[in-house]
């Protein structure tokens, strides 16, 4: 399998097919992350022939461990799912995903659907007919990094888009019948301003109607461009608490029934549950966590996460 640096992928797509057809990200203008900084390049697709290789791949794997009777996971000899790596697969011309899909069709019939993050401004770039030929193709549940529904966090970090994005092109997905899922970068407004981002983001989610919502606490590497702007004190971090706080302030304002998670290395107190029915449990885990650990100790985790 051709995989190029890191593979980054959601926890729920752990049982997942992984697939890669782009490196690096399109956009890589974000203040805060490092996670594509060890590519010597911006992007790149890979090569049809590599995708298609590596389904082959995949396939005489699968059929083999099977035949061995090792894999339970997969009574078929095959995944149920495949998930496309990069940061932003989406952003690739809907012809080039629709030949993608049929690629994995031919290779593996039983697959049922296909994933990947894409960013918002990626939607954009597709057109009504297009995201249901997508849509029909088995494209669905997308992952999206929209960080924040805070347009000035938005701004600041240069995401390239504002809350208002965020609504139109969900809907179109929504139109089209993608489900999509969101992620959600605590921390990403800054000190003093956690609840009032919180209560952004979850205005922009009442508005549409996510699968999931992850949370991930912002931790700044010194490599980060962030890092070099706290430093000449143009942007202050929030505390650890002030993240807790933030997202009690999230699990309350939430209306639409979604899962919500918190469960990636950059949380030192992993929780999930479905909303609303677990909002109670929910907010008692936040409050225990706002109430038992102090700032030392939360500080003491983050400062001390060399990878996410």
């Amino acid at each position: 399998m051709h995989y190029t640096g890191t593979i980054w992928r959601p926890p729920y797509e752990a049982n997942s097919l992984l697939l890669e057809v782009t490196a690096g990200c399109t956009h890589h203008k974000c203040k805060f992350c490092t996670l594509y900084a060890e590519l010597p390049f911006k992007f790149k697709m890979s090569p049809l022939a590599d995708v298609e290789n590596d389904l082959l791949e995949a396939r005489a794997f699968f059929k083999q461990q099977q035949a061995r009777g090792l894999f339970k996971l997969w009574p078929n000899a095959g995944p149920a799912r495949v998930f496309l790596t990069g940061a932003n697969p989406f952003v690739l011309k809907a012809e080039r995903l629709l030949e993608i899909a049929g690629m994995i069709a031919r290779t593996f019939p039983e697959i049922g659907s296909i994933g990947c993050f894409a960013r918002v401004k990626d939607v954009a770039l597709k057109t009504e007919a297009e995201l249901a030929r997508l849509r029909a193709a088995g494209f669905d549940g997308l992952t999206l990094g929209v960080e924040t529904g805070d347009d000035a966090a938005l701004a600041f970090m240069r995401k390239g888009y504002q809350a208002a994005d965020i609504v139109e092109q969900c809907r179109r997905l929504e139109a089209a019948g993608i489900g999509y899922n969101f992620f959600y970068l605590t921390g990403v407004s800054g000190c003093g301003r956690g609840e009032a981002g919180a209560r952004a983001m979850a205005a922009v989610c009442n508005q549409l109607h996510p699968q999931r919502i992850g949370a991930s606490m912002l931790t700044i590497y010194p490599n980060s461009e962030l890092y070099q702007e706290i430093r000449r004190g143009v942007w202050q971090p929030e505390a650890e608490i002030e993240k807790y706080q933030e997202l009690k302030t999230l699990v309350q304002e939430l209306q639409r029934p979604v899962w919500f998670g918190a469960l990636g290395a950059s949380n030192a107190v992993p929780f999930a549950g479905n909303l609303p029915e677990d909002r109670a449990r929910l907010l008692a885990v936040l409050e225990e966590i706002i109430a038992d650990f102090s700032e030392e100790e939360l500080q003491d985790y983050r400062q001390n996460l060399w990878h996410l």
